[in-house]
């Protein structure tokens, strides 16, 4: 059963309306479902929305975050929990060990490298966590055809399908809950 999600999205909401839209609806239905949300404890773009939603509902948020991004990510002061630490292998680390499972939206080069250090922990066994995608107006295609390619070539042990779950709307992670 999962009581807590970590959402790895970006600290900026991008170009496309959407991101963000979709980041708000994510975070009501977390708080709806009872689900605490664990993300990187910034207060804007997607991070900030995401977190303002569930906290909107009265949801539970605890952020994580470094140090050295508190300024730049602006960390949330008015969240559940912010959890201040020293780098961002530590942040990682609390990011997945307070989740039960995780979700990846829209973002940049810190939403891939905790994409993919989850991934490849899940595929090494550190853990089994799901590991979710909303893939918004098609946002990470290119990148589910990249994961394909990797497969196909012979660079995976396992079908990219057997690891990630793809979800183009926050409602259909609700079937995926129980």
């Amino acid at each position: 059963m999962i009581k807590s999600i970590a959402v790895f999205c970006g600290s900026k909401s991008g170009l496309n309306l959407l991101f963000e839209e979709h980041a708000k609806q994510l975070g009501y239905l977390l708080a709806q479902q009872n689900i605490t949300l664990i993300y990187g404890g910034g207060n804007k773009g997607l991070m900030g929305a995401v977190a303002n939603a569930v906290l909107e509902k009265s949801g539970h948020v605890i952020g994580i975050i470094p140090q050295l991004l508190t300024d730049r990510e602006h960390s949330h002061k008015g969240i559940s929990e912010l959890i201040i630490v020293d780098n961002m292998h530590i942040r990682k680390q609390l990011l997945y060990d307070k989740c039960d499972a995780a979700i990846i939206l829209p973002g940049g080069f810190g939403t891939l490298d905790e994409f993919y250090e989850m991934l490849t922990w899940n595929q090494l066994s550190i853990h089994n966590k799901q590991i979710f995608i909303l893939n918004t107006d098609g946002f990470y295609n290119h990148l589910l055809t990249h994961n394909i390619t990797m497969q196909q070539q012979g660079f995976l042990y396992d079908k990219i399908e057997d690891r990630i779950t793809i979800l183009e709307t926050p409602e259909q992670l609700i079937s995926f809950l129980s």
